[in-house]
């Protein structure tokens, strides 16, 4: 009798409007989340950390770019819990409410010039109400498509959500390249931005819409039948051998993807424009193009993952990044806009995608049903510390400390995709069989006995 309640709840027409609400989902959460960045390298420095140093108006503004990293595993946790006891699909609703009001607000705020030290107090504080949203985002949505996935097409489906990720990217650079074309300096600066933030609330509506749409999913409605979800799912991660193991190796793996992503997507706008004085349309051209790469092959290595594991996907992709930094950088210093714009597509629209589409079923496979949307949301969002929101901080004081040169960021950069390979490689596929079994009743017992 449940098995046929489950089976008609979930014909394909349904399934294809999970896909679509999570994709839609997080391009929503992660236009806004990365307005702040796009933002903290172009605007913010000038009108909420104005200083006569360019390097330090910059790192301040980075600052605050960090604080929503702090957040985010604190909504991790928060809303893993509420994910895993009531559901998917009723916490994925509130993230998207909270992060749409907060990035809205954002545009409304007054400058330093205004009211002084309100302004960045302020900026600090919607900025940790990003970071909790998206600390509850991106677990869910994924979750979402994996837990609907058929077998052996996990990797394929837990793709789509990662989409969202490029799209939301794309949208919020393009928009602010097409701002800028279209205003002048002066005119950006006092208004400009400010309409990228305010259409934040519109996307949010569109984003409800569908997603209200969407049923919970079939392995979260059975692991409630058969066993009742977790009293406390952080706590139960650290109880057993397999699932702190695999807990490890997750935040070390994760090293790589965030540490890689904020380099192109983030460090490179300020670097570009402020140290190589690139053209600022031309640097969010080249980060829209290479967003666009990235969300046409997302779904490509996420299909490809199914048949090479994502675990072994996410090692490649790690490896390739660390080798493409040096050259990468090489190419930087000739100050030429093409060839910087290739280089772009290349690292963050090609070699990000083999890193970035197996990653969100490599970490659903770290750990049971019952707890996976606290433990998904724990290594992707605490990892988020080191491996995404310090990175710009620290690439940017080791270009400062290696007076302009950027050798010793490199050094760096490709030290944290080797982590990410041996990382991913330790893993080791007999415990991804315990706790990513097809059937949630059998994975929970066995992974937490152990």
């Amino acid at each position: 009798m449940h098995q046929s309640r489950s089976s008609r709840s979930d014909r394909p027409g349904n399934v294809r409007t999970v896909l679509v609400s999570s994709v839609i989902g997080t391009t929503v959460e992660w236009y806004d989340f990365f307005l702040y960045s796009t933002a903290a390298g172009l605007v913010f420095d000038k009108l909420f950390f104005p200083s006569a140093d360019p390097y330090v108006g910059t790192m301040l503004a980075f600052v605050t770019f960090f604080v929503g990293f702090v957040a985010r595993p604190l909504g991790g946790v928060l809303f893993g819990h509420i994910g895993d006891r009531i559901g998917r699909k009723r916490t994925l609703v509130t993230t998207m409410v909270v992060m749409g009001l907060a990035t809205a607000a954002m545009g409304a705020l007054p400058t330093y010039q205004q009211v002084g030290m309100w302004a960045p107090t302020l900026l600090v504080v919607l900025r940790l109400f990003q970071g909790l949203a998206i600390g509850g985002e991106w677990a869910g949505a994924i979750l979402m498509s994996v837990e609907y996935a058929p077998p052996g097409r996990r990797a394929r489906y837990g793709a789509w959500p990662q989409i969202g990720l490029a799209l939301g990217l794309g949208l919020g650079t393009g928009l602010f390249a097409l701002l800028g074309n279209a205003l002048d300096d002066q005119q950006f600066l006092d208004y400009g931005w400010r309409i990228a933030f305010g259409l934040s609330i519109v996307l949010v509506f569109v984003g409800l819409a569908i997603r209200l749409k969407v049923r919970e999913t079939p392995a979260f409605r059975e692991m409630q039948a058969a066993q009742g979800a977790a009293r406390i799912p952080f706590a139960e991660l650290f109880r057993g051998k397999v699932l702190r193991r695999n807990t490890l190796l997750g935040l070390l793996s994760r090293w790589a993807e965030g540490a890689a992503f904020n380099t192109w997507a983030v460090f490179f706008i300020s670097y570009a424009t402020s140290t190589l004085a690139l053209p600022r349309t031309d640097v969010l051209i080249a980060i829209m193009a290479a967003s666009i790469v990235l969300a046409v092959l997302i779904p490509v290595f996420g299909r490809y993952a199914d048949s090479w594991t994502p675990r072994r996907t996410y090692a490649l992709g790690a490896g390739l990044y660390a080798v493409s930094v040096y050259p990468a950088f090489l190419a930087f210093q000739t100050r030429d806009p093409l060839l910087a714009g290739v280089v772009i597509v290349l690292v963050l629209g090609v070699v990000h995608a083999v890193l970035y589409a197996p990653q969100g079923t490599f970490y659903a496979q770290l750990s049971p049903v019952r707890m996976r949307y606290s433990g998904m949301s724990f290594i992707y969002q605490f990892s988020g510390i080191y491996a995404s929101g310090l990175t710009p901080l620290i690439v940017t004081s080791l270009l400062a400390a290696g007076g302009g040169a950027p050798w010793l960021a490199c050094g760096y950069l490709a030290f944290t995709g080797v982590i990410g390979v041996v990382a991913a490689l330790a893993v080791r596929e007999r415990d991804l069989e315990l706790t990513g079994t097809e059937t949630p009743q059998q994975a929970e017992p066995s992974a937490v006995s152990r």
